[in-house]
């Protein structure tokens, strides 16, 4: 605790946000000044869960953050000069001293030392898309009209460097930024690392994104499906495991055609075995639905490939003396997911794989997209659910998402998105006052 207190000393330190998330994945905060982190490290601060979405509820309020001090970092759009602010993800405890089972960061943590028990790391490398609009006319107006890898304009290039300089500042190391299929849509890929670094890592982009457009006085959305007719923004998520006791990737085997090892077969498995029941989670709002339509490079399928990148799970190609680079990719998360919990979900079932050493199908090398019904039941090819509605119903009946969520945070996660549902139910859009005015 004394070389952090030091650091924050020589940084010139004089505010601290503690940060932490609610259950949807939204960041909270909590700032206190520099004097008061000390006790905070030692004790911890008191906030009050009743008014978190999906914590507590009033009679059992009291809940405590303990900042993790891996995580410390200078907000350098909060700092100047002569004062800075520092920022520490926390975790959440109860007046007990116990973690608070529904804390996130806590989920994820129980399924990485589950992993750990079976001798694997989980590693990520996520790639994170989002669509930058001016605050100009009726509606979001995408910054530009360019499309997939072109050259940016001098303005969409500033402001991409201008997130890159501050991602640094948290310690992300950015392999690469470049502009995504829809105008104005972009796409920041950082360095792979563990599930529980990865999913701090997220929530520092899309918070850093969301600063650095409001300074150019734009609007960053990580909605899945804003603008309807184009494609809507993904978060596909690299992953492998590694094999702690032998120290490599157990993903590889040279001596296979997709240079894949059982376990990586085995943890396909299980991911696609479960892929409805935690599609709720890892494409968590109505919205999502809107972009998981086939036509527009979104996944619909239940299926792997390596090449078909209309496939649920698509395997990389990486250099043949990067064994460390051995992956597999999912492809249907979206940006607007919990980080904590997709992760813990997806880990969970590629555990579940490898536990009972399933097998997956045969991959599908073809467009799925060009499939018709007949063929789709020839090659015994299911889809993922089409709505909020549909994936909650997958999601109520199980047991997986019930064990690595815990009952406390399941129950009231479910409770969430049924309530969403249900509000949007209710909505009359102008899609139907257009089509059904004049019945």
């Amino acid at each position: 605790m004394e070389h952090i207190i030091d650091k924050l000393h020589k940084d010139n330190v004089t505010f601290v946000n503690l940060q932490f998330t609610d259950i949807l994945g939204t960041l909270k905060e909590v700032t206190i000044p520099v004097s008061k982190i000390e006790d905070s490290l030692k004790y911890g601060t008191w906030f009050d869960g009743s008014s978190i979405e999906g914590f507590a509820r009033i009679h059992e309020s009291d809940l405590y953050l303990k900042p993790d001090v891996s995580t410390y970092a200078i907000i350098p759009w909060l700092s100047n000069g002569e004062e800075k602010t520092a920022r520490f993800i926390c975790d959440i405890y109860k007046p007990d001293g116990n973690p608070f089972e529904a804390d996130p960061r806590f989920v994820l943590k129980k399924a990485i030392e589950y992993a750990k028990s079976l001798g694997f790391q989980y590693n990520l490398g996520p790639e994170v898309e989002f669509f930058l609009f001016t605050k100009e006319g009726n509606g979001p107006l995408p910054i530009d009209n360019r499309g997939y890898f072109d050259l940016a304009g001098e303005y969409a290039q500033q402001i991409m460097r201008d997130i890159a300089k501050n991602l640094e500042y948290f310690d992300i190391d950015v392999e690469a930024i470049h502009h995504e299929v829809a105008t104005g849509q972009f796409e920041v890929d950082f360095r792979y690392g563990d599930a529980l670094i990865t999913a701090d890592r997220v929530l520092t982009l899309r918070s850093t994104v969301k600063a650095i457009a409001q300074r150019y006085n734009l609007i960053a959305s990580f909605m899945p499906k804003p603008i309807m007719g184009i494609n809507g923004s993904g978060m596909h998520v690299h992953q492998s495991l590694f094999d702690i006791n032998e120290r490599r990737n157990a993903f590889f085997d040279g001596g296979d055609k997709y240079n894949l090892s059982k376990v990586a077969y085995s943890f396909i498995a299980g991911q696609l075995a479960h892929i409805k029941e935690i599609c709720g989670v890892l494409c968590p709002t109505v919205n999502s639905y809107k972009r998981l339509v086939a036509g527009y490079e979104a996944p619909v399928y239940i299926s792997w490939a390596r090449i078909n990148r209309s496939a649920l799970i698509r395997i990389p190609k990486w250099f043949e003396d990067k064994k460390e680079s051995a992956r597999i990719e999912l492809r249907c998360p979206d940006p607007s997911a919990n980080p904590y919990l997709a992760f813990a979900l997806m880990l969970s079932a590629g555990l579940d794989g490898v536990k009972n050493n399933l097998q997956p199908p045969n991959p599908v090398e073809e467009d799925l997209y060009h499939f018709d019904d007949i063929k789709l039941r020839e090659f015994n090819i299911e889809t993922l659910p089409s709505s909020l509605y549909e994936a909650i119903q997958f999601l109520k009946n199980s047991e997986l998402c019930k064990q690595t969520f815990g009952d406390v945070l399941f129950r009231r996660y479910i409770r969430i998105k049924e309530r969403e549902w249900n509000e949007f139910k209710l909505q009359v859009t102008e899609w139907e006052v257009e089509k059904y005015l004049d019945i």
